[in-house]
């Protein structure tokens, strides 16, 4: 799938945001039209048409201007057959995916002598990513946003993904890669999102508290044996004691521990510890 058929695709999915946004106001009654066009039929493979209230919005995803026939005749010759088509009047925005090179110039207008034809355009890398990153619908275009921090943009794109319902989850989360491939480097776009995927899975969660309670029983067997050695045998009341230490109480019991001279310092520690237990 092309990167402009897949926004296509995402903008048949989700017809009424995809008009509020670049139309920048809601709009709740929307309509897919058939992209079929009669009089010697075409079939436009990167576009959406949407029927509003009293108008037809034409949406056109581009990742490059260059085309056969130029964008800005296309965009007249769709106007002219969705006119004839449907009697409305026609709002044509196309999206830009990715800047040109310096030097081209984004043509606006189909201009021939006493013919002027114009149509809106949107860069989407001049577009304000928070929009995108908040909705689930438009979060797979937020990697292409503007930033000047293009690795954290993708960084916060990767924790929305991981925020979005289950259901949804895997197939936002296929989209959203498909489209940062456009601007970012593969191994860049798998490491975050795999990193990410991890951190958010229960599994991931579960190696971390099984890490730290691992951590916590090699802390507790090291104290017990420094203490034995400093103060002799300890009676299972104490033992059990240490058993309810937390990894900090731990810490800093091993650091006690180097001037203990017997049992009854260990005794004064744990209460100690008890005061500021009440304190707290």
């Amino acid at each position: 799938m092309s990167f402009d058929n897949l926004c296509k695709l995402l903008s048949e999915k989700h017809p009424a945001t995809f008009a509020s946004w670049v139309l920048g106001t809601p709009q709740t009654s929307v309509k897919v039209l058939k992209t079929e066009l009669s009089i010697e039929p075409i079939r436009a493979d990167y576009v959406t048409f949407l029927q509003l209230q009293g108008r037809i919005l034409h949406l056109e995803f581009q990742t490059k201007l260059e085309s056969t026939p130029p964008l800005p005749l296309r965009m007249l010759d769709y106007w002219v057959r969705l006119y004839r088509l449907y009697r409305l009047p026609i709002t044509q925005v196309v999206v830009l995916l990715l800047p040109p090179s310096p030097e081209t110039v984004i043509e606006t207008a189909f201009t021939v002598e006493t013919t002027r034809h114009e149509y809106r355009v949107i860069r989407l890398w001049e577009e304000n990513p928070e929009l995108f990153l908040n909705d689930p619908a438009l979060l797979p275009l937020a990697s292409l946003a503007a930033t000047t921090q293009p690795q954290a943009l993708l960084q916060q794109v990767v924790v929305k993904v991981n925020q979005v319902e289950p259901r949804q989850r895997p197939e936002i989360s296929a989209y959203t890669q498909i489209l940062a491939g456009l601007k970012y480097k593969k191994d860049l776009i798998r490491q975050l999102f795999r990193e990410g995927i991890m951190r958010e899975s229960v599994i991931y969660q579960e190696i971390l508290r099984e890490g730290e309670q691992r951590g916590q029983q090699r802390e507790r067997a090291l104290i017990l044996r420094q203490l034995t050695r400093r103060v002799g045998e300890l009676p299972q009341e104490v033992l059990d004691r240490i058993e309810t230490l937390s990894l900090e109480q731990l810490e800093n019991l091993g650091e006690a521990l180097l001037d203990f001279q017997a049992q009854a310092d260990l005794e004064t520690w744990f209460s100690t510890l008890d005061v500021g237990v009440k304190m707290t």
